[in-house]
């Protein structure tokens, strides 16, 4: 995906597209994600996690290809709509795996999974950047690295832990549908929406309303991703330390105190800080969501996290497009309070976080 977003200028490019007509292709990377999450929970729950993430992995390397092949933007969404749906399987068959592995592991360990998460997408934007750099082709670009993620996925998959048979489901739960689940969803939706304001928003915020200069306003992103990356390094132990309902409540506080810095110093400086604040914050709420939708009812993990995953995309599709609707209507700063808002709700409902064993006892 960080290979993609690099180059996504030249492919631009290469068509000919108005920045209207490439937001449209766009969407179709947001409708296959969607589509994916939606399709592959219950095949994940019938045929076992990694029977779909190994080849939804392998297949993953050969859908970047396309787009940079397409002669019009109707290919070209409906190649990024198979890239999308491939990426939206991934994700939930992944996850689901994740949940057993930590099952398995006796120990919290999703926030280091989705750390790696992050890093590739460094990892794969840098790529994307350095071959943009030489002037190397997005065709040449996406064979690459697509040739480097299927050998990756070959390799790792060796080591990827097999189905095991999942505890046998609880007279009374609806089939697929552990309790709370939605519930889990809105608080993945409230990070999301903030993780993709961030993205969007920061730069802007810190050049037109605190006057940075443009290195200096891309700082802001800069700091919100660093710091979201070391908190889920560290995330694992906190949450066996601390709980996941603690862990979530004081990430949630952090990083709504962290945007209001970054609000209200007016300065900045203070809004690099206040930003890096917010990606700390925000940096084990999402990991520790996907825990415990997966670990709700390990019979329904797929479907479980198909439904968690889906709501909290919509935050990411959502989030800056709801923060500049706001601006326009009431300024930037007052917008950027939205995502504030809702990292104090998740803070003020992080019991939803706690296992089905807790909430019996």
């Amino acid at each position: 995906m960080g290979t993609w977003t690099a180059r996504i200028p030249a492919v631009k490019g290469h068509l000919g597209l108005s920045d209207g007509q490439f937001s449209l292709a766009l969407l179709a990377i947001a409708a296959g994600a969607m589509a994916g999450m939606t399709a592959i929970g219950p095949l994940v729950d019938r045929r076992g996690s990694a029977g779909v993430m190994i080849p939804a992995a392998l297949l993953q390397g050969l859908v970047l290809v396309p787009p940079a092949h397409v002669p019009n933007l109707g290919a070209l969404a409906g190649a990024l709509l198979a890239f999308g749906a491939v990426h939206g399987m991934l994700d939930v068959a992944m996850n689901a795996n994740a949940v057993e592995v930590e099952r398995a592991h006796g120990r919290p360990i999703m926030s280091s999974f989705h750390a790696v998460y992050s890093i590739g997408g460094f990892a794969g934007a840098t790529a994307g950047g350095v071959f943009a750099h030489l002037d190397v082709s997005p065709g040449a670009t996406f064979l690459s690295v697509g040739v480097v993620l299927v050998l990756l996925a070959l390799w790792a998959g060796r080591w990827a832990l097999r189905p095991v048979p999942a505890p046998a489901q609880d007279a009374g739960t609806p089939a697929g549908r552990p309790k709370g689940i939605v519930f889990l969803g809105v608080l993945a939706f409230c990070c999301l929406v903030g993780e993709g304001a961030s993205a969007d928003w920061s730069s802007v915020y810190l050049r037109e309303d605190l006057a940075a200069s443009p290195g200096f306003a891309a700082a802001g992103y800069a700091a919100f991703s660093i710091m979201m990356t070391a908190g889920r390094l560290a995330g694992d132990r906190l949450a066996a330390r601390f709980g996941p309902v603690p862990l979530v409540r004081c990430c949630g506080l952090l990083a709504a105190a962290g945007l209001g810095l970054a609000l209200l110093g007016g300065h900045p400086v203070a809004g690099v800080i206040g930003f890096g604040a917010f990606g700390a914050g925000l940096s084990c709420i999402v990991p520790q969501v996907f825990s415990a939708a997966g670990h709700r009812d390990p019979a329904f993990a797929g479907r479980a996290l198909a439904r968690v995953a889906s709501i909290g995309y919509l935050g990411m599709l959502s989030g800056p497009v709801l923060i500049g609707a706001a601006a326009q209507l009431a300024g930037l700063p007052l917008a950027l309070g939205i995502p504030a808002l809702l990292a104090a709700f998740v803070a003020l409902t992080a019991t939803a976080l706690r296992r089905r064993h807790d909430q019996d006892a």
